[in-house]
Formats: structure tokens, C-alpha cells, sequence
């Protein structure tokens, strides 16, 4: 049957899901590996790419932007992480890769967005003879917000990750070191007690001579 209007809050979530297209991928990059991705761009699309390493080694990586022709639109070197904004050229299969060829052991987890286009307006401008009711003004400001929500809830779960990973190592760490001291202490002890024992057999052996 025929159903109501939407209520706001659904309003602003079913308009959201009509917005820009954006790839949002957190990935293991082993060492001495190298990972590409491709997006296919039209002519005047505006993009923006943000990274950033999570964990392993001192947390930098290597990336590349090319456009379809293979020229070089954006090149960082063992950087933690960046952000890139351009406008397409021209239509065709845009590629950025992440490489860790220069480790030789330490594999990194990366994460990535790539934004394609920009977020249509809410309520588009053409057409309208009069201006934004208060509902859709509304509708305008709790949309605004989700998107710093989300901004920032992004930007939490990458630090939370990241303090992990260090804590993670830092307790590993501890550990060896712990394992490795109890070792030392066994083996000074060990060592120790066998001095004692050569110390007082010795000393016997001089005093039975002598009263021999």
C-alpha cells in the first residue's frame, strides 16, 4: 500500500546514500610488497586520497597516483600518512599504489579513502522559487553533522588502532625482556651456587692435606 513521507532523520540517511562515491579500505601490506588499486574517473571529477600506515615498522609507505595516460599525479616517499585533492583530466582507470619494497621484514597495515566526486546538495538549488523551509533546513544541519560524526569517529578508530598496535608491541616487548632477565638470573644463580660448592671442595681438600 501507499506509505507516508519519511520522517527527517530517514530523509537525510536515504539522501545520503545517493552521495559521492568513496572507497574505504584498511589492508595488510607485506614486506617488499606492493599494492595497486584502480578507480574509473570521469573528466572533471573532483578526488581526494587520504592514508594512513596503522601499525608496522616507523608506520610509512610509499604511494603513487597515475592517471589513465601513466602520467605521475601525486608521489610521497616513506611517508605515515597524507592527503591529495585533484581534479581528473580526463575519462579513464586512474591507479595509486602503496609499496613496502624498501622493508625487508616488517610488514605495514594500511588504511585509505579515495573520494570520487563531491556530495550533491540536500535540496538542490534549481528549480525552487522559494527558500529552504525550516524542515529542510534541518534536514541540511543534521546531514552536515552526521558527516562530521563520521569524520571523526574515523579518525578515533585509526588512533585507537594505531595506540593498540603500539601497546600491543611494547607489551611484547616487556615480555622477551622479562623472559630475558629471569634466564640471566637463573644462569648468575646456577653459576653461584657451582662457585660456592668448587669454592668449599677445594678448601676441604687443603685442610685434610695439611692435617694429614
Amino acid at each position: 500500500g501507499s506509505r507516508g513521507p519519511l520522517p527527517p532523520l530517514l530523509l537525510v540517511w536515504a539522501l545520503a546514500a545517493c552521495a559521492a562515491r568513496a572507497s574505504e579500505i584498511t589492508f595488510e601490506l607485506p614486506d617488499n610488497a606492493k599494492q595497486c588499486f584502480y578507480e574509473e574517473i570521469a573528466q572533471g571529477t573532483k578526488c581526494t586520497l587520504e592514508f594512513q600506515v596503522i601499525t608496522g615498522g616507523h608506520y610509512d609507505v610509499d604511494c603513487r597516483l597515475e592517471d589513465p595516460d601513466g602520467a605521475v599525479l601525486y608521489k610521497e616517499m616513506k611517508k605515515q600518512y597524507d592527503s591529495f585533492t585533484f581534479t581528473a583530466s580526463r575519462n579513464g582507470t586512474y591507479k595509486f599504489c602503496f609499496s613496502n619494497e624498501f622493508s625487508t621484514f616488517t610488514h605495514k597495515t594500511v588504511y585509505f579513502d579515495f573520494q570520487v566526486g563531491e556530495d550533491p546538495p540536500l535540496f538542490p538549488s534549481e528549480n525552487r522559487v522559494t527558500a529552504l523551509t525550516q524542515m529542510e533546513s534541518a534536514c541540511v544541519s543534521i546531514h552536515e553533522a552526521l558527516k562530521s560524526v563520521i569524520d571523526y569517529q574515523t579518525h578515533f578508530r585509526l588512533r585507537e588502532a594505531q595506540g593498540r598496535s603500539r601497546a600491543e608491541d611494547l607489551n611484547t616487548r616487556v615480555a622477551y625482556w622479562s623472559i630475558g632477565e629471569a634466564i640471566i638470573l637463573l644462569v648468575v644463580s646456577i653459576g653461584q651456587v657451582f662457585l660456592l660448592k668448587s669454592f668449599f671442595s677445594d678448601k676441604r681438600t687443603t685442610t685434610t692435606r695439611v692435617g694429614s
